[in-house]
């Protein structure tokens, strides 16, 4: 009896401790998936059908010369509904429209091939996003005045951001993404994610995955970028 009452009473013990756990472990993955919210569905690269599409525009604020409490502008045309003609009280503007200054336009790098990348650093566990733009930048310096290269930030706090630029020496572009809205347009999920773009703004291919990039790997997919849109251009003649 004495064996049987002791099991009854580390029963609601035994099963505290079970439920405190599972419990922890959905915290944590609540607190994953929260830290890039994806609504659109899949992952940006994931599927062939993503290939020859147009690139979502954007307006970023400039991470390093522009005012960080701004949000994004994703807005694609200068309508909020599809009414035509657009109500007055509708309209807006459209995010490669918007004033240049202290924001980054997409737009504006599309006269050439486009290499764009997310990172982020809040997480749990936390991410670990820099080497891949420590390498990104490296590349970008080869290849200066024959692709652009964009790099967003997504969510960190803004003096996190400004830092980061700073003591990491990047000279290539830095957007913040205050919100998410554009890595959510993206399908962003996390960290690398890379579009190659044709110029144009249309994507060539994509990279998305868990383990950071190498600088010969990068400069690899930017060799193949090159060559994919030389040849796009010759059939287009």
């Amino acid at each position: 009896m004495r064996g049987e009452d002791a099991n009854r009473a580390g029963s609601p013990n035994r099963r505290y401790s079970a439920l405190v756990g599972l419990a922890f472990l959905v915290l944590v993955v609540i607190a994953t998936l929260n830290t890039i919210r994806t609504q659109s569905g899949g992952l940006l690269g994931i599927t062939s059908g993503d290939r020859g599409t147009p690139l979502p525009e954007f307006a970023v604020p400039n991470a390093v010369t522009g005012p960080l409490d701004n949000d994004a502008n994703i807005a694609q045309d200068d309508c909020s509904t599809s009414q035509n003609p657009c109500p007055g009280d509708a309209t807006r503007n459209p995010a490669c429209e918007i004033g240049a200054k202290g924001a980054i336009r997409v737009c504006d790098l599309f006269n050439r091939p486009l290499v764009l990348s997310f990172w982020f650093t809040k997480g749990v566990p936390a991410p670990d996003c820099l080497p891949t733009q420590d390498a990104l930048n490296r590349v970008a310096g080869r290849y200066r005045g024959r692709l652009n290269f964009l790099s967003i930030d997504v969510r960190d706090d803004p003096s996190t951001v400004r830092d980061i630029v700073a003591q990491r020496g990047w000279r290539i572009p830095v957007g913040y993404d205050r919100d998410g809205a554009v890595s959510d347009l993206y399908r962003v999920g996390g960290c690398p994610t890379l579009a190659f773009a044709y110029p144009g703004g249309i994507l060539a291919f994509a990279r998305a995955g868990v383990d950071n990039l190498s600088e010969s790997e990068i400069a690899g997919d930017v060799g193949r970028l090159l060559r994919l849109s030389r040849k796009r251009a010759g059939e287009g003649r």
